[in-house]
């Protein structure tokens, strides 16, 4: 999860803020997209007001238009990731920001986003884990499904991580998570089996985690 956060707000360490500043008025202005008022996301986030400045000033540093397309997203998730193929999970993950289904992450989107994956609660967090593997929308996680992820995740950390695997190590681990969800063996895995068996299993929780921290 480190990695968006670090991607948009990485010149934003140096950047003081004030509310009443103009330039940052007439600057807010000039952008495609303008986002909401912030007080209304710092009602819908875990973000203070603060927060969000800093956050979106990284936005705007990134995607001066205000809106991200995917092609855009691929290109700065790339960076983090110089000796493997991100372009796959990030593909994935574009769309699990995007919760609109129009094609673009706007600064709303992002920082919704952002907030379960960094400060909301454990069953938040699984939720919205869940929905990134629930690539075809239909409200199950499928064996298919997982191995795409788990898949895009192994290619984008490289053979410089990952060395010297030997069989299909997605697939293998793919296997053990499923049989361990799919409580009624139906081949598919609903929300509540899902968030059930990361609670129950402390080793999957943790593997769940360590997928969370290349988001």
């Amino acid at each position: 999860m480190g990695v968006v956060l670090g991607t948009f707000s990485m010149h934003t360490k140096q950047v003081t803020f004030r509310t009443d500043n103009i330039d940052d008025e007439l600057e807010m202005t000039m952008v495609c997209h303008r986002p909401e008022g912030l007080e209304q996301l710092e009602a819908q986030t875990n973000f203070t007001k603060q927060e969000l400045q800093v956050l979106y000033r990284g936005f705007k540093n990134e995607c001066p238009s205000g809106v991200v397309n995917e092609e855009t997203f691929k290109h700065i998730y790339a960076q983090f990731f110089p000796h493997g193929d991100a372009s796959t999970y990030a593909h994935y993950l574009f769309n699990a920001f995007d919760t609109r289904n129009d094609g673009s992450i706007k600064f709303e989107d992002f920082v919704m986003g952002l907030s379960t994956l960094l400060r909301g609660t454990v069953r938040e967090k699984l939720e919205w884990t869940f929905h990134l593997y629930d690539i075809n929308r239909d409200g199950l996680i499928n064996k298919e499904e997982m191995t795409e992820i788990v898949r895009a995740i192994y290619d984008m950390m490289g053979k410089y991580t990952y060395p010297a695997l030997k069989g299909d190590v997605p697939k293998q681990h793919v296997d053990s998570f499923f049989e361990k969800m799919d409580k009624n063996k139906d081949g598919v895995v609903t929300l509540e089996e899902f968030v059930l068996a990361c609670q129950e299993d402390e080793n999957m929780m943790r593997s769940i985690q360590l997928f969370e921290n290349v988001m």
